[in-house]
């Protein structure tokens, strides 16, 4: 395992990982985050969540700058140093949020499907699903490159759904408490790789890669990354990796940020107690 002066990228995701599910509270991964900052390794955010709202949380976390991964994977923004990249700012994978909820629409009315999209939601009502304050639920609205909804329907339905998508060149991905719709060309493992091979480019040093996640959707993420944190979560399906063994995969005893901590700390080495100093 390289030492945090090593060429090293962390990608994780948000709700339910870095930020607990219900109350976005990130303080117990706070101790790392600086400990990175101060090595230079830059913290990739990876989330369903949109641009606007991957932009605001960086401020937050202080992590301005630096690229991230919004909405699975189709919307990519670039680190702010590379402004001589012909995609600079921000990279949009495949068809547009217009386009997919244009084609949702359609296979509701043709098949009789039940489900909400985020689309549909005025603002109260948004904030009262996602238990986001109004201002930052209204970020959520704010979708490029896929569509969130909630599944009112059967299973059995569900995966006629699905193969429907598929067929129209679309992915359909379970995420902590949503569903999300995107272009195939879009997900976090091509995310992950596209934006590894930028640091490559860039730094002409190959950087090692830790990936953290909660869910069935950071699953991708997970498989394509050198080492992996998987953080104790509330799906009950769990995450299934393609290569789950013990010397690259570690699972958390903790939920949300304190699994986060535990789960570098048990990479790097450091106590519970010196992970939460600067």
């Amino acid at each position: 395992m390289p030492g945090l002066d090593s060429p090293l990228l962390v990608f994780t995701d948000v709700d339910g990982t870095l930020c607990d599910s219900h109350t976005g509270d990130w303080h117990a991964a706070a101790g790392w985050l600086e400990r990175l900052r101060l090595h230079h390794i830059p913290v990739i955010l990876c989330s369903s969540k949109t641009a606007a709202e991957m932009i605001d949380l960086q401020k937050t976390l202080g992590l301005q700058g630096l690229p991230f991964i919004a909405e699975n994977g189709a919307v990519i923004q670039l680190d702010e140093r590379w402004q001589d990249h012909d995609s600079f700012p921000r990279i949009i994978t495949g068809s547009p949020h217009e386009e997919i909820a244009r084609v949702l629409n359609q296979l509701r009315q043709k098949q009789g499907w039940k489900f909400t999209t985020f689309d549909e939601l005025d603002e109260r009502v948004l904030a009262e699903i996602t238990g986001l304050p109004p201002a930052q639920a209204s970020l959520a609205r704010l979708q490029e490159a896929s569509e969130t909804l909630i599944w009112r329907d059967s299973d059995e339905h569900m995966a006629a759904f699905d193969t429907a998508l598929a067929g129209l060149g679309l992915c359909f991905v379970q995420g902590a408490r949503f569903w999300h719709v995107l272009d195939e060309r879009g997900g976090k493992d091509q995310a992950v790789n596209w934006l590894t091979r930028q640091y490559r480019h860039y730094t002409g040093k190959r950087p090692f890669t830790i990936g953290l996640g909660d869910g069935p959707n950071d699953a991708p993420l997970l498989d394509s990354v050198d080492h992996a944190i998987v953080v104790k979560g509330l799906n009950r399906q769990g995450v299934r990796l393609r290569n789950d063994t013990p010397d690259r995969v570690y699972h958390s005893q903790s939920e949300g940020a304190a699994g986060w901590r535990e789960g570098l700390d048990h990479f790097f080495g450091f106590g519970a107690a010196s992970s939460e100093q600067t």
